[in-house]
């Protein structure tokens, strides 16, 4: 029973996690009018390709416009993943989000950090943060995110990453931004071989700082590729639910995660954006059991090698590792 199997979990968008539930409670809190067409009568939300998502996303997470909101989002996601055996979770949250709903880097961060309070005091995960620049808004606000999150130097913030549309301009786009994040000693990550092909993977691991790459998946492509990542022993955050939801595979029967274990590349699971992609935490590690065939040892493995790959400092690793 994969229930009881610890769990990490290194890809996790913040406003990805937001249930329409949450969408409705967080709307009638804040006075707002949600515009139509957000999820249909069963709670799923609306979209059919990678763009209409990404509005679909902004729709929902329009509704966030307090600390309160962030915080509560927080707490709900650790909470929830608590019950299922997770031990820990790295949140990718985006300052360039908080400022559309109005909110500052500051109070972004400080409502993101009473959330994590709040869920560890009562079930005793451990959550972190990775700031993220978003990649089609393009390089310069990328730095001013990179600035901000080095000069605070919050302890709960461990990474800084990248997400958005990875058909728009190139990973080394990015490099001054991520140099200025790995100078101030933070784990770096970015998305690539998603949308695009073994190319983007490439561009991220010659030209950035980066010991992770969210989904990767379309490296499988390219065995030169594969046998890199190995080597060089590169962590794919892998989501595999997603990848069906966006079409990036037809099928799970096609779909790499486990060519890429037998290969070598070290791999973790994530939900990406849970309720948008219909998938859970839980069940992308159930469906590795039922689907790719994992052991429970292996999946133990996989959880291994999260926490080894998250970038929370050396004694809370420390201590996680221990209850494995």
């Amino acid at each position: 029973m994969t229930l009881t199997i610890p769990k990490a979990e290194l890809h996790l968008h913040l406003e990805g996690a937001l249930t329409p539930a949450l969408v409705r409670a967080f709307a009638k809190r804040n006075n707002l009018t949600l515009p139509d067409g957000i999820y249909d009568d069963q709670d799923r939300y609306i979209w059919g390709d990678f763009p209409e998502f990404l509005k679909s996303f902004d729709k929902a997470s329009a509704a966030i416009r307090t600390k309160q909101d962030y915080s509560d989002l927080t707490h709900f996601y650790l909470t929830e993943q608590a019950k299922v055996g997770a031990l820990y979770v790295e949140l990718f949250c985006s300052p360039t989000h908080a400022a559309e709903c109005g909110l500052s880097y500051d109070d972004h961060l400080e409502a993101v950090v009473d959330g994590i309070d709040r869920a560890e005091k009562e079930t005793g995960i451990i959550g972190r943060i990775i700031m993220t620049c978003v990649r089609h808004v393009g390089g310069d606000i990328a730095v001013k995110v990179a600035k901000e999150t080095a000069d605070c130097g919050h302890p709960y913030i461990v990474g800084f990453g990248m997400g958005g549309n990875e058909s728009m301009f190139s990973q080394e786009t990015f490099y001054p931004a991520f140099k200025i994040a790995a100078d101030a000693g933070l784990g770096c990550t970015t998305h690539a071989g998603e949308v695009q092909g073994p190319e983007s993977v490439w561009d991220a691991i010659d030209k950035l700082p980066v010991t992770r790459i969210g989904h990767g998946v379309r490296s499988i492509e390219d065995p030169k590729l594969v046998e890199t990542l190995a080597k060089r022993g590169i962590v794919l955050e892998v989501c595999p639910g997603s990848n069906i939801s966006l079409s990036v595979y037809p099928d799970y029967a096609s779909h790499p995660l486990r060519k890429f274990h037998d290969s070598g590349v070290k791999v973790t699971l994530g939900s990406d954006d849970p309720p948008f992609f219909h998938t859970s935490l839980a069940e992308e590690y159930q469906r590795a059991k039922d689907v790719f065939g994992f052991s429970d040892d292996e999946l133990l493995g996989v959880t291994r090698t999260a926490l080894e790959a998250a970038f929370v400092d050396d004694a809370t690793k420390a201590k996680l590792l221990a209850k494995l």
